[in-house]
């Protein structure tokens, strides 16, 4: 059933993304080029709403639960809204903020929010009241991520394909059922758009596909990764979304250097860094897929180790993580380390 969900949503998602094409133009929803934008010519967006009627299509025909799903259809619903008005209208950052506020808040108090983690030795931290404020900031930082992401022809929606992917796959093996079919509801749906949106892309999706891409794997992660994983459960979501969390942590620390405020564009996002150091449009991208993927399978390992195992991936993923924050110059050209230690005992040795 979920197998033959996920083609449908691929199917329905591909049909439609050249309707909604024709639609954004006529609506004149595009994105005109700028100095930190890559694309040259004016684009469509608006492609997000083919993903969002492909899986709500999908859901309408295999009708799961729904007394579970409505507060993830609710919140979904403010956020297509949100986005929408955004790739027509232009809404400031504080409006945007406010309609990812209420999605979130809408669907804690639907009943979904990260009551506990697990810590190693089997350890439990009940949050308790702080529950919601936690559960708030961790929907609106995931939708964000996502959306800072959204740089490169295919790179959000292959991005979040892999994420969707890898929490499908272990919600199928922790006997969560309800988590694996939206999954792979939302994964077909974005499969059939990345054929329109992988480069050269013929539309974006625009902050309607973005925030809703970001909303509903930020959810999908509470329902399935926080309240199954059984050692370090606060880690797994974080590791499988590990390069929009990476690179929204650094536009933060970097906005927080320079003294600008936290909606100030720059060209500094992992995808411009790639661009900089000679990779073309294209081999970024795939550059981005292969470090997401490798994200995603050290956070299975993670889940299937001993405590020790868990803990040597963890450490290898920080030193990658530095490597890479380094040699792209995320922070700053001048932020080398580990590299110029490398340098310095390359030197002494010759």
């Amino acid at each position: 059933m979920e197998y033959l969900a996920l083609i449908v949503c691929f199917i329905a998602s591909v049909i439609l993304t050249p309707y909604i094409k024709k639609l954004a133009i006529k609506i004149g929803a595009v994105d005109k080029p700028d100095e930190r934008k890559v694309h040259k010519g004016v684009m469509p967006r608006l492609g997000g709403l083919a993903i969002i009627i492909s899986f709500f299509l999908g859901f309408i025909v295999f009708t799961p639960d729904i007394e579970k799903a409505w507060p993830i259809l609710a919140g979904g619903l403010i956020i297509t809204i949100t986005g929408v008005l955004d790739d027509i209208l232009q809404l400031s950052a504080k409006t945007k903020l406010l309609g990812q506020l209420m999605a979130a808040i809408v669907t804690v108090l639907g009943g979904i929010q990260i009551e506990f983690i697990t810590v190693p030795f089997g350890d439990r931290v009940e949050f308790g009241y702080l529950a919601i404020p936690i559960t708030i900031i961790w929907i609106v930082g995931i939708t964000n991520a996502i959306n800072l992401i959204d740089g490169l022809d295919g790179l959000a929606a292959g991005v979040s394909s892999i994420a969707l992917l890898t929490i499908s796959g272990m919600a199928i093996v922790m006997g969560n059922p309800f988590v694996a079919f939206i999954g792979l509801l939302m994964l077909g749906s974005t499969l059939g758009f990345l054929i329109y949106n992988f480069y050269p892309a013929k539309l974006f999706m625009g902050d309607t596909g973005a925030l809703f891409l970001g909303y509903m794997i930020s959810v999908l992660s509470i329902m399935g990764l926080f309240k199954n994983v059984t050692l370090f459960s606060l880690m797994v979501p974080i590791i499988i979304l590990g390069v929009p969390i990476l690179d929204t942590s650094f536009a933060i620390i970097r906005r927080l250097i320079q003294r600008k405020p936290f909606s100030a564009p720059d060209k500094l996002h992992l995808h411009h860094c790639l661009i900089r150091l000679g990779y073309s449009h294209r081999q970024a991208v795939i550059v981005i897929y292969a470090l997401s993927s490798l994200f995603s399978i050290a956070a299975i390992i993670f889940t299937r180790s001993t405590m020790w195992g868990s803990t040597l991936t963890l450490l290898s993923l920080m030193i990658l993580v530095e490597l890479i924050v380094e040699v792209t110059g995320l922070i700053g050209e001048n932020y080398r380390p580990i590299l110029k230690l490398i340098d310095g005992y390359k030197i002494k040795r010759k």
